[in-house]
């Protein structure tokens, strides 16, 4: 199937049903109880400084376990498979002085996936999986201070973060993405540069896909960390004309409601949204049951929230499978949510 079929497939399934994201990578990658002899493998069996814990190498040290656990979500029901990709960018992987296998891990990430959907499609033909290839957040921001005796001072800017973004994107897309998923905004900011540098190398390409956009809600107050209200998040990234716009982390599915429920009112885009397992207990772990969890989507779903629903931190293959058997019978949101003379569906 070609890239323009897969596209046109994945936006006309959005108007047939509910479409399942999946998991939490991270939480499965832990599950693993890799050891530092694990992350590094032979190739970088001599590499100066720790790598345990940069799941995003695994892509390249142990590339048929990312694709189990891949493989482990689409079995579960996941239409869209995320890359291993979250921390994939020069600043991120400068925490491990790995600058340098940016596109490298990026573009392998991206095979690897869609290896996995390809096989799982090849398997259910009527049910096609896809890729979207996922641009963290870094870890840095460009509205914030991270000084708090110099609230002036930034230690990164819009440029910098396009650059990082570009050469991922590029990697992404030459991998085999089908759309790119722009995740965990606590920095809107970052987000403008990540679009910015997304629809930069669609010009260079000559071709585009879909992008998905996906913030995160920090605490009760309902804002963004960079202070951002869920409407005014919206309203700075609309331009970007999203095929989706959604909420993810920080929060479980109980706490991201009256916000999902906000954008399904104001975005004129499809909604998505992949919360945690509940809220952290005190040992940073998330007890919350794929039963439970599903419990409380399935009322996002019967108030026409959402159009695409996954799991963010805690998630398991078990979380997504009890999510999709639940959503199942709902229909996606009507067109008549949308504002009147707004456009009822964008790209």
């Amino acid at each position: 199937m070609s890239l323009a079929t897969r596209i046109q497939t994945l936006k006309s399934a959005l108007k047939e049903r509910i479409l399942i994201l999946d998991g939490g990578m991270g939480t499965m990658i832990q599950g693993e109880k890799l050891t530092e002899a694990d992350f590094r493998a032979e190739r970088f069996k001599d590499w100066p400084s720790d790598v345990q814990g940069n799941n995003d190498l695994l892509v390249l040290t142990q590339g048929d376990l990312i694709k189990r656990l891949h493989l482990d979500y689409l079995n579960a029901g996941a239409d869209i498979l995320e890359t291993n990709t979250f921390n994939s960018t020069r600043l991120s992987q400068s925490d491990y002085g790995m600058e340098e296998l940016t596109y490298e891990l990026n573009l392998e990430a991206a095979k690897i996936a869609r290896a996995a959907a390809d096989e799982k499609t090849t398997e259910t033909p009527e049910k096609p999986r896809f890729v979207a290839g996922v641009l963290g957040p870094t870890s840095r921001t460009a509205s914030l201070s991270p000084d708090v005796n110099d609230p002036g001072f930034r230690n990164v800017d819009f440029d910098t973060l396009a650059v990082n973004y570009r050469e991922a994107t590029r990697a992404l897309i030459e991998g085999g993405a089908d759309l790119i998923l722009i995740e965990t905004i606590f920095d809107t900011l970052n987000a403008k540069a990540a679009i910015f540098a997304v629809q930069d190398v669609f010009d260079e390409v000559g071709f585009e896909l879909p992008i998905m956009i996906s913030g995160t809600i920090t605490d009760a107050s309902g804002r963004t960390l960079s202070g951002q209200t869920t409407e005014a998040f919206w309203n700075s990234i609309r331009h970007a004309k999203p095929i989706s716009v959604g909420l993810n982390c920080a929060l479980g599915a109980t706490e991201l409601r009256p916000y999902l429920e906000e954008l399904s009112n104001k975005a004129q885009s499809h909604v998505s949204a992949h919360p945690n397992a509940g809220l952290p207990n005190e040992f940073g772990e998330y007890d919350q049951t794929g039963k439970e969890m599903a419990v409380i989507v399935e009322e996002f779903a019967a108030s026409g929230f959402l159009n695409i629903i996954g799991g963010c931190c805690g998630t398991a293959p078990e979380h997504i499978k009890a999510i999709a058997e639940a959503v199942a019978k709902y229909p996606p949101p009507s067109n008549t949510r949308y504002p009147k003379g707004l456009p009822p569906e964008w790209p």
